[in-house]
C-alpha cells in the first residue's frame, strides 16, 4: 500500500522530506502536489519510471513528459536555451508553465519526445517541491496525474491513494491542491506557441 505523508505546504519537514527523497532515489513513484496541480513524479534515473507513469495515464512513447527542475540553471543543464529563451524563462520561473526545448545529451534518449527530441521543463513554484528537489540534488521526471477517462487531475490525497494505493509508493497530503493545469509553451520555433492553456497567464509570451 502507498505510504501518505502529511507535509506543512509552506514549512515542509525536513524529516519527512529527507524520506520522500530516499523513496524516491530508490525508484519509488510519488503523488506530490504542485503549484498547479498533482503530478506523478520520480528519480529520472529509473526506466521502469516511464512504464508506471504510462500504465497509469493512459498514454503512450508519444506522451510528453516533465522535468521538474530546482532552477533555470538547472533547465539549461537539459535543455538548449538561446539568450531569447533565457530571457523569457527568467521572466517566468518559478511558476505555472510547462516549457517544450530541446533536450541536451545530458537526457536519457527514453525521456525523450521519440521524433522531435524535445521535453517538458518546469520549475514549480510550491515549497513542498523546491524543498524535495533540493534534498534529491536531481530533477523530478513528472506528469500530471489525470487518470484515463478523466478531464481534471485528482485534487484529494486520499483519494490518490485509494485509486492508486497498488501502483505508487507514496502521496503527499499538503493540504488543498489545485485542480488547474500548467501553461505548455513550445518554445523551439522562431516564436513562442501555445500547446496549452493552463494556470500560467499568457502575457509573457505575448499570446493573450
Amino acid at each position: 500500500m502507498a505510504q501518505l505523508f502529511h507535509i506543512h505546504p509552506e514549512h515542509p519537514q525536513p524529516r519527512l522530506i529527507k524520506q520522500a527523497a530516499e523513496i524516491a532515489r530508490s525508484g519509488g513513484l510519488i503523488a506530490l502536489p504542485t503549484d498547479a496541480a498533482y503530478s506523478l513524479a520520480g528519480v529520472s534515473g529509473y526506466a521502469p519510471l516511464l512504464d508506471r507513469i504510462r500504465s497509469i495515464r493512459g498514454v503512450d512513447e508519444r506522451h510528453h513528459f516533465t522535468l521538474m527542475c530546482r532552477d533555470l540553471s538547472e533547465i539549461a543543464t537539459y535543455a538548449r536555451v538561446d539568450n531569447a529563451q533565457y530571457r523569457l524563462l527568467k521572466a517566468t520561473t518559478p511558476g505555472s508553465y510547462t516549457f517544450i526545448l530541446e533536450g541536451t545529451r545530458e537526457l536519457p534518449r527514453r525521456l525523450l519526445h521519440p521524433k522531435r527530441k524535445t521535453i517538458g521543463l518546469r520549475v514549480p513554484n510550491h515549497p513542498l517541491a523546491l524543498a524535495l528537489l533540493e534534498e534529491l540534488n536531481e530533477p523530478l521526471l513528472t506528469s500530471t496525474l489525470i487518470l484515463p477517462g478523466y478531464e481534471v487531475p485528482l485534487a484529494d490525497a486520499d483519494e490518490i491513494r485509494e485509486r492508486l494505493e497498488k501502483q505508487i509508493d507514496l502521496v503527499i497530503d499538503a493540504g488543498k491542491c489545485g485542480m488547474e493545469m500548467t501553461t505548455v509553451i513550445n518554445l523551439t520555433g522562431a516564436q513562442p506557441e501555445l500547446v496549452r492553456a493552463g494556470k500560467g497567464p499568457l502575457a509573457p509570451f505575448g499570446l493573450e
